[in-house]
C-alpha cells in the first residue's frame, strides 16, 4: 500500500490523523498511564462519596462536609483526565468493571469508623499521587506539557489532601 493510501486507511478506521507533535507510540503510553490515573481517581471518588454518606460520630458534620468537597473536586478531576486521554486520541475507560481492573485502590464494601475512613482516604490520596508520578516521566519525555501540567496539578492537590486527612488522625 502506498503511503497516502496507508494514511487514508488509518483515517477511515480511526478518524482524522492526530498530529500534535507527539508520536503515536508516546501518546498511547501517556494515555494508558492517564487511564490508570482515571481509574484510581474514580475509585477514590466513589469511596469518598460513600464515606460522605455513611460517616458517623462526633466529627460527623466536619467530615461530612470535608468529604463532600473532596468528592466534588474528584468529579471535576475525572472529567479533565478523561478529556486529556481523548485529546491524545484514545478512548477513556468508563465502566465500573474497567476501573475495578485498572485501579490500585481497593473498594470498600463495609462501613468503617470515621477514623478508619480518614486513614483509608489517606491511602487512596497517596495511591493517586504514586500513579500520577509514574505517568509524569512519560509525558515529560514526550514534551507533552498539557499532560505534565495536569499531572502536576493532581499531584499537588492529592498531596495536600492527604496531609489534611493525616492531620485529622494525629
Amino acid at each position: 500500500m502506498a503511503p497516502k493510501q496507508a494514511v487514508a486507511a488509518v483515517k477511515a478506521a480511526n478518524g482524522p490523523v492526530i498530529d500534535i507533535g507527539i508520536p503515536e507510540k508516546k501518546r498511547k503510553a501517556i494515555a494508558d498511564g492517564l487511564s490508570l490515573l482515571l481509574a484510581d481517581s474514580y475509585t477514590l471518588y466513589l469511596k469518598t462519596h460513600n464515606y460522605h454518606w455513611n460517616v458517623t460520630g462526633p466529627m460527623f458534620n466536619t467530615l461530612h462536609l470535608m468529604f463532600e468537597g473532596q468528592y466534588n473536586e474528584l468529579a471535576l478531576a475525572v472529567d479533565l483526565i478523561a478529556e486529556r486521554i481523548r485529546a491524545l486520541g484514545y478512548p477513556a475507560p468508563g465502566s465500573y468493571a474497567q476501573f475495578a481492573r485498572m485501579s490500585s485502590i481497593a473498594e470498600s464494601e463495609s462501613v468503617p469508623t470515621a477514623q478508619e475512613m480518614l486513614a483509608d482516604l489517606v491511602k487512596g490520596q497517596e495511591a493517586v499521587v504514586r500513579t500520577a508520578r509514574k505517568v509524569f516521566p512519560l509525558a515529560e519525555k514526550a514534551s507533552d506539557e498539557a499532560s505534565c501540567d495536569l499531572l502536576t496539578q493532581r499531584i499537588q492537590l492529592h498531596e495536600k489532601t492527604a496531609w489534611m486527612l493525616r492531620s485529622m488522625l494525629a
